[in-house]
């Protein structure tokens, strides 16, 4: 096997599992959804080593190739990574390839699929607060003649409503390319996917205004039923402008 450069996805988990330095295994991305994988897709691996563990496999540290990415990093740093941050979502629907830990990647990783609940309730907060500010905003703007901002307002609120929403949830909310595969598996407790989903597509590309009320009638109650009064409350009068004339329908 040549020394710079693996081959292949294969060829580089079987010269891994030879080394015993590596303790740990993890494939994320594409090859870790099911169905998800296509012609394009490459294996973005973890190569987990023990702490202080020298190996020559960190020859091969920050290489990429259209069919293989690999991270190698030490225990310690796998531990911490997206703790928080972008990688989280990654690392929780990952699939463990090899795990010489008695099962302790895998708890690694399930402890990065579940918030807790401190840093989940602080989280939620403020992406509410952040989602209650663009839906003003677009609704704002549409009333006063602004479409264009109205638009790109709502546009923005989708991510911070995903946000907390997954965050209530206590979960990382999953990249985009992944979230209708993540709510057709795991839904949100009280969304119907379905509604929701062509929401979140019509607001998206529309801004539609009535909409947007509508869908901030559902979040509020549920925003209100999980402790979060103040960060509404402080929005007032305002909150009127965001209000619909009737609920959120199908719910």
């Amino acid at each position: 096997m040549p020394t710079q450069q693996p081959p292949t996805y294969p060829a580089f988990v079987e010269l891994a599992t030879a080394d015993p330095a590596v303790v740990g295994l993890v494939l994320k991305g594409s090859h870790a959804h099911d169905g998800m994988p296509t012609e394009h897709s490459d294996h973005d691996l973890y190569v987990v080593l023990a702490d202080d563990t020298p190996t020559d496999l960190t020859r091969f540290a920050g290489h990429r190739t259209p069919e293989l990415d690999l991270a190698i990093v030490p225990l310690a740093e796998f531990r911490t990574t997206g703790m928080p941050g972008f990688e989280r979502y990654a690392l929780a629907r990952a699939r463990v390839v090899l795990d010489r830990l008695d099962g302790g990647i895998a708890q690694i990783l399930a402890a990065k699929a579940r918030l807790e609940a401190d840093e989940a309730f602080r989280d939620a907060a403020e992406w509410l607060d952040a989602y209650a500010n663009s839906l003003y905003r677009s609704v704002k703007n549409d009333r006063d003649g602004h479409p264009l901002a109205s638009r790109l307002d709502a546009a923005d609120s989708i991510r911070f409503l995903l946000e907390l929403l997954f965050a209530l949830d206590r979960r990382p909310r999953p990249y985009n390319k992944y979230l209708e595969w993540e709510l057709a598996r795991y839904p949100l407790p009280g969304w119907d996917t379905g509604l929701l989903l062509d929401a979140l597509n019509r607001i998206s590309s529309t801004g539609d205004v009535d909409l947007q009320r509508r869908l901030f009638a559902k979040v509020e109650a549920v925003a209100r039923h999980a402790g979060h009064d103040a960060v509404l409350d402080a929005w007032g009068e305002d909150l009127e402008l965001m209000r619909p004339q009737q609920g959120f329908p199908g719910q």
